[in-house]
């Protein structure tokens, strides 16, 4: 996993005008390459400077070549930092997700010293309702949020890391 950059516009135009990406996260208005460096500035990159994480691109180790990001946002709808991730679905079913999300995980605990971590998704999205799960985050309310200009039914999902003890 590494951070965005702006060579990445290639890659955010194809993952954001997924279909699966329109169905389960939404429209961000990315018709071309202008936008799409755009969305890097405005998003993850601005992101990482105000709050010190992001989302992250997940690159294959081999070939360094990008299939997916995964990482964490705060959302002014939420009261905590919350875990998301996309692939391109030719590298659905890998454990692509599984793994750049544990990660995640861990690097909220260790080395961000989060107390909590939020995962919202799609009620219909059963892929990532059940990654959600087997990472160990529980359901905790089925919310209607405006997240892209529309509201919607998302499921909320909480994980709060153990306490470390002395």
């Amino acid at each position: 996993m590494r951070l965005f950059n702006i060579d990445d516009e290639k890659f955010v135009f194809e993952l954001l005008n997924d279909p699966s990406w329109i169905k389960n996260i939404g429209d961000r208005g990315i018709t071309n390459l202008n936008k799409a460096r755009a969305w890097i500035t405005e998003g993850p990159l601005a992101c990482q400077a105000t709050y010190g994480f992001s989302f992250y691109v997940v690159t294959l180790r081999e070939s360094g070549t990008a299939i997916g990001c995964c990482g964490l946002i705060k959302r002014d709808v939420l009261d905590f930092a919350d875990i998301g991730y996309a692939f391109l679905p030719s590298y659905w079913g890998r454990g692509y997700a599984l793994e750049s999300a544990l990660a995640t995980v861990k690097y909220a605990q260790e080395e961000l010293g989060l107390s909590k971590l939020l995962a919202i998704t799609s009620p219909e999205n059963h892929s990532s309702n059940k990654l959600i799960q087997k990472m160990g985050f529980a359901l905790e309310d089925v919310v209607l949020l405006n997240l892209s200009g529309k509201e919607k039914l998302t499921n909320r999902y909480g994980y709060t890391f153990p306490t470390r003890s002395a």
